[in-house]
């Protein structure tokens, strides 16, 4: 027992190490460390060396992890933006999810996937990732351009949308029920828990943060330890509410980490507790998440299912593109603008990498297609950066770079400064 206890923490010390190194690695060039991490799982997991392993130490340290990572992406999320956004990022967020929504489910078809298996290749490809593309609008100095504030609209809701439809799918599955009733419960029960939810989370929880803090202020004991615990308690109450909805608790973790945001915390309090749960979930546990779903990565995709990885690439890219294009044109958007924004909303990332995930552990989808829906994520995001500065490039030197305000920005223009 005490080697096994010790083989069990060289393993957990390999994991980290290793995943803060790749990760480190990668960021200096310019992508999310959710990469380096992924490729550390790759190399050093089964699939190549063999040095890392699983085990039930990791697969509890990983579950917490993808707990707490929606958690975090909940809190990213400002609802008050969501009801604020324009036309063009509502159209974005449709086009970006339906066209790329819809390819993947026909490809389920063509490749004889169950109906289940074809929902998950279809939200798998209708998925992006707020965080990359928040990095690379940052490294570009674009931030207050009309591109980058549509970008960023569309792919908050997209993220938004991707979790509620697979609050559904997830529902759906868990009945089996393809009836129109059995559809219309599922349906029912998930829209119950989300009304539910808003209700307590945008009118009760704010009166209730506000009367605790007025009790522990007058107790005299108001800390910033005690308001990470109450959000942790918080969180785990969304998520047992999802699990009476049969939806799965990242649905709950990512619904409270949206209403977290918005409660009536004093400004230290709050900024404590968000880089507390920063810190624990993309310095502790997410990495051991990331480093671990490489080790169900088979590399066998690339000799005996090559076609199927290209056609997935190709439907992918093409899907979200085109998709964010078509659906830009009705508004005030140029056709270029439209295409760059395209480029951007292509890159999928940690929302897509969890449900794939979830679908694997639930025995939706079996190891190849894990692989191949995995290995989509990591191609399609790496190609995001050099696409969208060469879009920007190109916006710049036909005129059609915008700031949000109106005003064009010629190409010696700093967009940071306008």
């Amino acid at each position: 027992m005490v080697e096994a206890t010790g083989i069990d923490l060289l393993n957990l010390l390999l994991v980290l190490t290793l995943a803060w190194i790749f990760g480190l690695a990668v960021e200096r060039v310019g992508y999310p460390a959710l990469m380096g991490e992924l490729l550390a799982g790759v190399v050093f997991g089964p699939a190549v060396l063999g040095v890392l392993h699983g085990g039930e130490a990791i697969d509890v340290l990983a579950e917490l992890g993808v707990f707490l990572l929606m958690l975090y992406v909940g809190m990213e999320v400002d609802l008050h933006d969501l009801f604020e956004l324009g036309p063009q990022s509502l159209m974005i967020a449709v086009g970006g999810f339906v066209v790329p929504f819809g390819l993947g489910y026909l490809i389920g078809g063509v490749i004889g996937a169950t109906i289940e298996q074809s929902l998950f290749v279809g939200i798998a490809m209708a998925a992006t990732s707020l965080a990359t593309k928040s990095r690379i609008l940052v490294d570009l100095d674009i931030l207050d351009t009309r591109i980058a504030g549509v970008l960023l609209g569309g792919a908050l809701l997209s993220d938004v949308g991707v979790m509620v439809v697979f609050a559904g799918i997830m529902g759906f599955i868990e009945t089996g029920d393809v009836t129109i009733v059995g559809l219309g419960l599922v349906a029912g029960k998930a829209l119950l828990f989300f009304a539910v939810a808003l209700v307590i989370g945008d009118r009760f929880l704010p009166y209730l943060w506000g009367r605790l803090q007025v009790w522990m202020a007058h107790h005299e004991f108001v800390d910033k330890t005690s308001a990470f615990t109450i959000a942790l308690v918080v969180a785990l109450v969304f998520a047992f509410f999802a699990a009476l909805a049969d939806l799965h608790m990242i649905i709950g973790g990512f619904v409270a980490g949206l209403f977290l945001r918005q409660a009536e915390l004093e400004r230290d309090i709050y900024e404590h507790m968000y880089n507390v749960i920063y810190d624990l979930a993309m310095g502790f546990f997410a990495p051991i998440f990331f480093v671990s779903v490489a080790f169900e990565l088979t590399l066998d995709v690339f000799t005996q299912r090559l076609d199927l990885l290209v056609l997935v690439l190709v439907a992918a890219f093409a899907g979200k593109i085109v998709g964010s294009w078509l659906f830009a044109l009705p508004t005030k958007l140029s056709s270029r603008e439209g295409l760059v924004i395209g480029f951007g909303m292509n890159g999928r990332g940690t929302v897509e990498i969890v449900i794939v995930t979830v679908a694997l552990s639930a025995g939706v989808i079996g190891q190849e297609l894990f692989s191949v829906l995995v290995f989509m994520a990591i191609f399609t995001t790496t190609l995001v950066p050099p696409s969208v500065k060469w879009g920007v490039d190109w916006l710049r030197r036909t005129d059609e770079l915008i700031s949000t305000d109106g005003v064009l920005l010629d190409a010696d223009s700093d967009p940071g400064n306008s």
